[in-house]
């Protein structure tokens, strides 16, 4: 019967390096398995907090401060998006006008409830 693969031609066997001895061949072997499966690096040191905040308020401001900071900026903000949709025209200004508006209403709530609030004598 006619064989439709050929035989594999004959291979030299893989010469032995002295160097690599079993040892070391697992030792780098568990390293590289380690990095790519075990990836420590990427793991926060156990000293470190898991959460920095980037901006952090002053956790000794009154609640007085707090919403008239609150107040200020929706105002700004308010004024802004005004200015932007005032300036320019067509079918982007309506999403301008809009963002205005809740902008708007939520320094309403912010003032009102800054007029609630009760003050120590």
């Amino acid at each position: 019967m006619f064989k439709i693969t050929p035989n594999p031609p004959p291979t030299d066997p893989i010469p032995h390096d002295p160097a690599l001895s079993p040892t070391k061949v697992k030792e780098a072997t568990d390293r590289a398995l380690d990095y790519y499966l075990k990836p420590e690096h990427l793991a926060a040191p156990p000293n470190s907090p898991k959460f920095r905040p980037v901006y952090l308020v002053d956790p000794t401001l009154d609640e007085e401060t707090l919403l008239v900071e609150a107040s200020e900026s929706l105002s700004y903000a308010h004024a802004m998006a005004g200015n932007i949709a005032n300036s320019i025209g067509g079918p982007e200004r309506k999403p301008l006008l809009a963002l205005q508006q809740v902008i708007m209403l939520n320094e309403l709530l912010v003032n009102r409830l800054l007029d609630k609030l009760k003050l120590p004598q």
